[in-house]
């Protein structure tokens, strides 16, 4: 699932918006609220959410403020940010900051899980790109170091150790290199090609989770499991038994 925090500072709009959207629709949980900007840098500080819901306009510090604050801090949550009309322009900044989205309040049922549908459909887009982009790298580490994670993937011990090691480079300079040239990180690389897989071997519906687990170099099947969910959105026994 992933994770959700949602900032704002009128009481009855955020309990609406925590339990009144459909959240599982869009393969997310609420994992965390706040109730002005000071709270949200702690409460998503401390939980790590993938996506944060947050009124502009709240006494204090802003949500124009408190996200600036996170980015500073190396946030990379995908921020929606909730504006009255008459504060449109601040929503546009907020966009040329680095905001995925925006919806004018008040906002009707379904528009905020379709709002974060497409961030999350724009982010599978961008990391399909970016594993092709690391594939066809004119870079020879880059090439090299995505063809070694890609043969070894049920690996469990493969990491950016391993393959710098293999590369006769150091983790830092690989890391660079592969960052500049494909967006990811080594790790998150390995990761969403473990995905792909598991997703390609659990459309045989013959194959078992834990198998496919193994498969794909993980040694917990709870591990796998919550990986898998996070990324696709399901668990793998779900993507198993739906309709491919």
């Amino acid at each position: 699932m992933f994770r959700v925090v949602i900032v704002e500072d009128e009481e009855l709009v955020r309990r609406g918006i925590v339990t009144v959207v459909n959240w599982a629709s869009v393969g997310c949980e609420v994992v965390g609220e706040a109730a002005s900007g000071a709270e949200g840098v702690e409460v998503i500080r401390s939980s790590h959410p993938d996506i944060v819901v947050t009124d502009i306009r709240m006494p204090g510090m802003d949500g124009l403020e408190m996200m600036r604050r996170l980015r500073e801090e190396g946030c990379r949550a995908r921020f929606i940010l909730l504006t009255a009309y008459s504060d449109f322009s601040y929503a546009q900044t907020a966009v040329k900051l680095g905001a995925a989205d925006y919806l004018l309040k008040p906002f009707h049922d379904g528009e905020l899980e379709a709002a974060v549908a497409r961030i999350l459909e724009k982010g599978r887009a961008r990391a399909d790109t970016g594993l092709e982009a690391a594939a066809r790298s004119k870079n020879r580490y880059v090439a090299e170091a995505a063809q070694f994670m890609a043969s070894h993937l049920n690996d469990p011990d493969m990491s950016v150790g391993a393959v710098a090691r293999q590369l006769g480079l150091s983790e830092g300079h690989l890391s660079h290199l592969f960052k500049k040239e494909t967006g990811f990180t080594v790790s998150s690389y390995l990761t969403a090609c473990r995905m792909e897989k598991a997703k390609e071997l659990l459309s045989d519906c013959r194959s078992r989770v834990y198998e496919v687990a193994e498969r794909v170099g993980y040694r917990d099947i709870a591990h796998f499991s919550s990986s898998f969910k996070k990324a696709v959105g399901v668990s793998p026994s779900e993507f198993q038994n739906s309709p491919n």
